[in-house]
């Protein structure tokens, strides 16, 4: 079956992978076909550590997913997140030689092409150069400068950072597994894409999507991504503390956390207590749920401080910076019970569960609407997006093919042109967004490899 509005997301996360297949219906919204889960076994706080591992389990994760759609994948659209990905606040400007002239978008290409060249430390790369706000000659507070005059543009930007190293070895992974690279995208910008509302981000709202490897967090305001940052602890460090507090394997601290385990420790009584079977023939385990608590809330207030110190770090204190619309959870971790309740009591700042449904089709089923697939959901809508957009691109080449054909047939019957005229001008490429060319080096270098 073959269609070109199917898409596949590819969340390569530190406990799973995910890939979800689907397309969009009629009414706007996301139709998932197939989901095919697997256990990540090469994957470390968002970085691939072992492509081999890797390899298999998006294997794994993708032929599960054409079993469930019955369809045949090409490409996906990953994600990428993990512990290597920073961000930093710059401020750059370009003087115009015509200060009469009106701004265009070559001059805000131009702007964001010089901030570009900007060099990173050692190994890093710029993925993403998001633009704050705009100054034109000292007058600032403008958001689209586009139609204005002046002579010095200028431009806060908050450029997103990551290790060019660890994005080709998940571009490795992906082709190697027999997937083609359609493009690539910042987790918390998929998860936001799939958890948050216009007027959530207008207000000003601060993401957090608790995965198993890191927490990833994501502010918005007017609209705008304003910050973002990566805490390498999640929901499996929880499960750590677990198996170690309570002497138990890691299978069984899993399943006590998700079944029985709070986030706030006064929500049990001294006396609930849950019984594990002993290992080989040994005698049952008895754990006390208050002391289960105990323990995942001495992690919960880590991880929260951290997020809550990034959040601060932003200014959410000053006046146009004040997050109206508090904090949104989402990722598998975000399940914990009582979570919700201990993040406002340690920032304050209303929150709410983040799920994916809004964007999905009524007929979905209930599992596809859990945080736990957050980004998977947000990865793939940014697949269908970018098939839309390629689809408008190869119609406009056929179109301009077409008219350049008709151009020249009348005007070889008229006979009005030479030899040596050029009849077709070649169409002018629409710039690339730096996610795209970044995309496009990736797939170079990957090609290139040996």
């Amino acid at each position: 079956m073959e269609n070109s509005k199917i898409a596949i997301g590819l969340d390569i996360g530190t406990t799973k992978i995910v890939a979800m297949v689907g397309q969009e219906n009629e009414y706007g919204k996301l139709e998932v076909l197939g989901v095919g889960k697997a256990k990540s076994l090469g994957v470390h706080r968002g970085v691939v550590n072992n492509i081999v591992q890797t390899i298999q389990s998006i294997q794994q994760a993708v032929e599960e997913a054409e079993a469930a759609s019955g369809l045949k994948v090409k490409e996906a659209v990953a994600g990428i997140a993990g512990q290597h990905i920073r961000s930093i606040q710059h401020n750059d400007h370009i003087t115009r030689a015509d200060a009469d002239k009106v701004i265009t978008q070559q001059d805000i290409d131009e702007l964001i092409g010089q901030v570009n060249k900007l060099v990173m430390l050692p190994g890093e790369e710029i993925i993403h150069v998001l633009p704050q706000e705009y100054k034109i000659d000292g007058q600032s507070g403008i958001k689209e400068p586009i139609g204005m005059c002046g002579g010095r543009l200028e431009a806060n930007f908050h450029i997103v950072v990551g290790h060019i190293s660890s994005i080709r070895n998940i571009g490795r992974c992906i082709v190697d597994s027999g997937l083609g690279l359609a493009g690539i995208t910042l987790e918390p910008l998929a998860s936001a894409d799939a958890v948050l509302s216009t007027e959530e981000k207008e207000a000003g709202v601060a993401l957090v999507d608790i995965g198993g490897g890191t927490t990833d967090l994501a502010i918005f305001k007017d609209n705008i991504i304003r910050h973002t940052a990566v805490i390498p602890f999640g929901g499996k460090i929880i499960t750590e503390d677990i198996k170690e507090g309570c002497s138990i394997i890691e299978k069984q601290a899993e399943l006590l956390k998700i079944k029985f385990g709070s986030a706030l420790p006064g929500a049990n009584k001294e006396n609930e207590i849950v019984s594990i079977p002993g290992l080989r023939g040994r005698a049952p385990k008895e754990i006390s749920l208050k002391n289960l608590s105990r323990i995942i809330n001495a992690r919960v207030v880590e991880i929260i401080d951290q997020v809550h110190a990034e959040i601060q770090s932003y200014g959410c204190d000053e006046k146009n910076k004040t997050l109206i619309a508090g904090i949104v959870l989402t990722g598998g971790g975000s399940e914990l019970k009582h979570l919700k309740q201990a993040v406002e009591y340690i920032t304050g700042m209303d929150t709410r569960i983040g799920y994916p449904n809004e964007h999905l089709a009524g007929e979905s089923s209930e599992e596809m609407s859990s945080p736990l697939f957050s980004t998977a959901v947000g990865l793939l809508m940014n697949a269908i997006e970018i098939d839309k957009k390629q689809t408008k691109a190869f119609e406009k080449d056929n179109q301009i093919s077409e008219e350049n054909a008709t151009q020249t047939a009348v005007a070889e019957s008229e006979e009005e042109i030479e030899v040596d005229t050029e009849v077709a001008e070649v169409p002018k490429q629409k710039s690339k967004n730096f996610l795209e060319k970044l995309t496009d080096k990736i797939k170079d270098f990957l090609d290139n490899a040996e």
